[in-house]
């Protein structure tokens, strides 16, 4: 080969290399924290951490604040840093009863609305909770269901709160292979006590996938198991279209506690779900992603009001404020 057809070879090998990492793009996570009861301002920034220390991955986290700029999830009407949606790849929503306003809530539903993916913890199957007109008919329950597939029904009791694993889970055997359960151990135990979100006349809206079922270990309704079983499903996804007409993946899952966390298992499921949501579930290795802790991870108990005063707002986004 002539030397200088060499060298251009060389240059157009090299610019299809760079091309190719440039669209290799990171990806962009946001996550958006805002329950009083379950300590989402500790286990998301968690998650965001090992996501980005560990796999590289850009992250924002978002949060209710207090005027002073401080976390405080007992306000309802603010979640700072929303801004961040627009260029998100993902969101993962662990909010409760939220009554935003509207430039707020009007961020989260164009999000939902692109085609691009969700995911959801535990009390994002009641997300919001509005007083009436104009949001309380679709925001309270109907959109939790479209999206997430449930809206809140009731659980199977507290029964102390996080002093005994609660929750039997177990992988669906038809669910077995699915990506998202790689190198999630089962069965294994967690603090949650159970979601009714299927039986009795009640189920899970779209074409689901479960992936995960849970058995509670005590139950407030033991005496009406034909109207809520012991056993229902704690994972599964979905596919949401929005106004955009764009199919979207969806993981959700209802467990959350802040201890569920502790255990491996439990944080595989939700990095593996980052990975599938984003088609990335390629690169979910036959053990699960990587999750080990990226920093200590000592939460406060669940709770409503449980919530640690002056905890910082790790990778809040920049210029996001009251």
């Amino acid at each position: 080969m002539p030397r200088s057809l060499a060298r251009w070879t060389f240059a157009g090998l090299l610019l299809m290399g760079l091309a190719a990492r440039g669209d290799d793009k990171v990806p962009h996570v946001v996550f958006i924290t805002g329950d009083e009861e379950y300590r989402s301002e500790e286990s998301l920034p968690m998650l965001a951490d090992i996501l980005h220390k560990s796999h590289g991955f850009r992250v924002s986290v978002c949060y209710a604040l207090d005027s002073k700029g401080k976390i405080d999830p007992n306000v309802l009407t603010n979640i700072a840093g929303l801004e961040a949606l627009d260029d998100a790849d993902l969101v993962v929503m662990f909010t409760r009863f939220r009554k935003l306003p509207d430039d707020q809530l009007d961020r989260i539903k164009k999000y939902a609305d692109s085609g691009r993916p969700m995911m959801g913890f535990r009390t994002a199957s009641h997300a919001f909770r509005y007083d009436g007109p104009p949001h309380a008919a679709e925001m309270n329950e109907s959109w939790e269901r479209k999206v997430f597939g449930q809206k809140w029904i009731t659980h199977h009791g507290h029964f102390g709160d996080g002093l005994e694993k609660l929750t039997a889970v177990s992988v669906v055997p038809s669910a077995a292979d699915h990506p998202i359960l790689r190198g999630v151990t089962s069965p294994f135990e967690v603090e949650s006590w159970l979601y009714h979100v299927e039986g009795g006349g009640d189920s899970l809206e779209g074409e689901c996938t479960k992936l995960l079922t849970g058995k509670a270990s005590k139950s407030g309704h033991a005496k009406e198991f034909d109207r809520f079983p012991e056993t229902n499903p704690v994972a599964w996804t979905k596919t949401h279209v929005g106004a955009s007409g764009k199919p979207a993946r969806v993981f959700f899952t209802t467990l959350g506690h802040p201890f569920d966390f502790k255990a491996e298992p439990m944080r595989k499921l939700a990095l593996n779900g980052i990975f599938w949501a984003l088609g990335k579930e390629g690169d979910i290795p036959a053990g699960g992603v990587k999750a080990d802790f990226a920093s200590p991870y000592e939460p406060h108990n669940s709770g409503v009001g449980g919530f640690k005063k002056d905890l910082a707002p790790a990778y809040l986004p920049a210029g996001a404020g009251r």
